[in-house]
């Protein structure tokens, strides 16, 4: 069975596939050479749908597992898949409501003048011992002065409302110090706002792909007799 035509890659590719535990072992003629059969067609299906699904990484490991027959690995590293899309879909929702604040905020609402980390805590309601937390986890980047001493500028400023307004939501530090990276790769607003519509088609995307992804590997588990 010609495994590399019907999907156009080469035939080495294959080898190192099998090589690699993605395909089950292949048998082999008198003569040397790989007699691939119908499970390894709809093994190659398998392995080829989850990659734009999971990745390389874990659609080898996924594939790996479950030609040694250990179904429970496989479906785990599924779930594992399934679960970062749903962080990341809750990662675009917490970072559209911090553009809705962005936008919705007043001109001249932030200070004019860097604040001190008791000021700040004073401002947003939370303590010193808070915005310091926040800091190790990444979500806030305050400069110091010529004493060390804390000073939070404007663009400060707004990460701790914003941080404020998702920890009231119920996100975790982690979560909020990756919007907090988005916030700030976007320079403003107007071009966070502006990729969000491409982001959340991106995710669309790979859950449609995670869906015919895991019809692929249950019809290889099927046929594996797993």
């Amino acid at each position: 069975m010609d495994l590399a035509r019907e999907h156009g890659i080469s035939t080495q590719a294959v080898r190192n596939y099998e090589r690699d535990g993605v395909l089950p072992a292949a048998r082999r003629t008198p003569s040397g050479y790989r007699a691939y059969t119908a499970l390894h067609a709809v093994a190659l299906r398998a392995y080829l749908a989850l990659v734009p699904a999971y990745g390389y990484g874990v659609a080898a490991e996924i594939m790996r597992a479950a030609t040694r027959g250990d179904v429970d690995a496989a479906l785990r590293a599924v779930d594992g898949g399934h679960a970062q899309l749903l962080r990341d879909r809750e990662t675009l929702d917490a970072v559209e409501a911090t553009v809705t604040v962005l936008t919705s905020a007043p001109a001249g609402s932030r200070p004019d003048r860097p604040l001190t980390v008791g000021a700040l805590a004073h401002r947003i309601g939370v303590t010193p011992a808070t915005l310091r937390k926040w800091e190790r986890a990444g979500i806030l980047t305050p400069a110091r002065d010529r004493t060390r001493q804390r000073r939070y500028g404007p663009d400060d400023v707004r990460d701790a409302e914003l941080a404020h307004l998702l920890r009231r939501g119920g996100y975790l530090l982690d979560h909020i110090a990756t919007v907090m990276d988005q916030v700030r790769a976007a320079e403003g607003a107007a071009p966070l706002a502006a990729s969000l519509d491409g982001w959340r088609q991106r995710l669309a995307a790979r859950g449609r792909a995670m869906l015919v992804a895991d019809g692929r590997l249950a019809d290889y588990l099927a046929a594996a007799g797993r």
